[in-house]
């Protein structure tokens, strides 16, 4: 495979990563680079509260749209030659993988550990791609592109408020959010954009989930110390209590005045209409149109007992019809007024919500983890299984991004080039999946029983192959002893709990 900065000497490469100690490289200048996403719990709290947390209607999560990178391959790929892999195949096996089962299952049965990235873009939008939970040494291993962790256009830096959501549907996450601690991918593809080397494995806190707890009142000086969920209640009071508040040097305060209603015009801001009944004498000789004392409405025929009729001495006028029914005719005009105003009081009360946010545990330990696979020979059956949700070129939206989709076949024994993309060996499989489902798991040796396979690829580009508009190929980097020492270096990372 082309290198963009030669090492100083060669790369040991890993043939067994748990069995082996989690091996990296020796003796050689590193492949890898590493960065700090949330650098520590209470940074993290911020980033799961910040997708969690009700904002109208729905949290952010919700809010989030697929990531569209700006620069896109031609439709139509080049393939050149086959491919030749740097050293011995090996594999890391998935998390689960001891556990045996004899099930037959014939239906798809899809990966618990696939789910989406969520992070803020470098525009400030919310985003998101798709990804998996991996095998590492702590069970909080996360697998996608590079280009769903780094900004491609801003020197390398990792982008912002990023976290993994396994299962993840509208807006719910019911494994919890694993906010992101330290991502690392390949040297080339930090520093020099080189999407040969487009995947990155990111190492995740404990989940959090936020809810459940109980409200409770706190003094002004316990909230203040309070480090978790919190809210101030104001509560109207009395005007006797507000005094008693005031002369305790209380966190009372006042609103409004009081004030009597007063008559004012219709185009006064906030004026209300109210109807006068008078005589019919007067109504007639009232104008038409808004104003005080001008018409409001037609007349208003009321029939009445002849007891009521008979005790009524108001301004409308007493008449029986034709029938001897008792009736009284009303008529109105108009007032408009300020309606009256009166002055309240309030109490600020302090409440905070023990145990809101709750730790979830391993992201491994609750969805398990896929393994990884390194130096395998292409042509192999492989399943994705990603979130597509954006449209073909021709505009036809295929997908909706809300649940998983998958793809299967043989990965193309040619490599991929794309100079737009400073792609020269990627490896290729004929899938009809859009964007939304960049940094989705290549998994081969898939078990359908087992839900677990080996991730030997993530979907880094989509290509017309046959000029139609609508994508038919998906690309993945060929994972190769370098992308093992990169993995490698993640998986023996831990990171630990956000949650006090």
């Amino acid at each position: 495979m082309k290198r963009i900065l030669l090492p100083a000497g060669g790369v040991v490469l890993a043939s067994g990563l748990l069995a082996a100690g989690l091996a990296g490289t020796a003796n050689a200048a590193p492949d890898w680079a590493s960065d700090t996403m949330a650098k520590d719990a209470p940074s993290a709290q911020e980033v799961a509260n910040f997708w969690l947390a009700k904002n109208g209607e729905s949290n952010n999560l919700a809010k989030a749209t697929a990531y569209n990178v700006e620069t896109k391959a031609t439709t139509q790929l080049k393939a050149g030659g086959g491919y030749t892999a740097d050293g011995k195949p090996g594999l890391a096996a998935p998390i689960g993988e001891e556990k045996k089962t004899a099930a037959k299952v014939k239906n798809i049965n899809l990966p618990k550990t696939i789910g989406k990235v969520f992070f803020e873009a470098p525009d400030g939008s919310l985003k998101w791609c798709s990804a998996t939970s991996v095998q590492s040494k702590y069970h909080n291993l996360v697998a996608t592109a590079g280009h769903c962790v780094y900004d491609d256009k801003a020197n390398g830096s990792v982008m912002g408020k990023w976290v993994f959501v396994p299962a993840y549907y509208q807006g719910k996450a019911p494994y919890g959010v694993y906010v992101g601690k330290t991502a690392f991918t390949h040297y080339d593809y930090s520093v020099f954009n080189d999407r040969d080397r487009d995947y990155a494995f990111v190492t995740v806190y404990n989940g959090v989930q936020i809810g459940g707890g109980t409200a409770k009142e706190v003094s002004k000086a316990d909230y203040a110390k309070f480090e978790g969920k919190k809210e101030v209640k104001p509560v109207e009071i009395s005007k006797a209590d507000f005094e008693k508040c005031q002369l305790n040097l209380g966190d009372c305060y006042s609103e409004g005045v009081d004030g009597a209603p007063q008559v004012t015009g219709p185009d006064f801001p906030g004026a209300v209409l109210e109807r006068v009944e008078v005589s019919e004498s007067r109504y007639k000789a009232a104008k038409v149109g808004p104003g005080n004392g001008n018409k409001l409405g037609e007349p208003e025929v009321e029939n009445v007992t002849r007891s009521d009729w008979f005790k009524y001495d108001g301004p409308g006028t007493k008449a029986k019809d034709e029938h001897g029914n008792y009736i009284i005719t009303h008529y109105f005009v108009q007032k408009w007024v300020k309606p009256a105003t009166s002055q309240k009081y309030f109490k600020n009360t302090y409440w905070v919500f023990d145990g809101f946010i709750k730790d979830a545990g391993k992201l491994g330990d609750n969805v398990g983890g896929q393994g990884v696979a390194w130096n395998q020979k292409t042509g192999q059956a492989v399943w994705v299984f990603g979130y597509p949700a954006l449209p073909h070129p021709d505009g036809n939206k295929a997908y909706t991004g809300v649940t998983p989709k998958w793809c299967y076949g043989k990965t193309s024994g040619k490599v991929y080039v794309s100079a737009a993309e400073k792609v020269e060996e990627h490896i290729g499989l004929k899938c009809a999946m859009t964007e939304g489902a960049d940094g989705a798991p290549w998994l081969i040796k898939y078990s359908n029983a087992k839900r677990l396979g080996y991730v030997n690829g993530v979907t880094s580009l989509f290509g017309d192959q046959d000029k139609n508009g609508r994508f038919d190929l998906s690309t993945s980097p060929y994972f190769d002893g370098e992308t093992a020492t990169v993995y490698n270096q993640a998986a023996a990372v831990w990171s630990g709990s956000i949650v006090k």
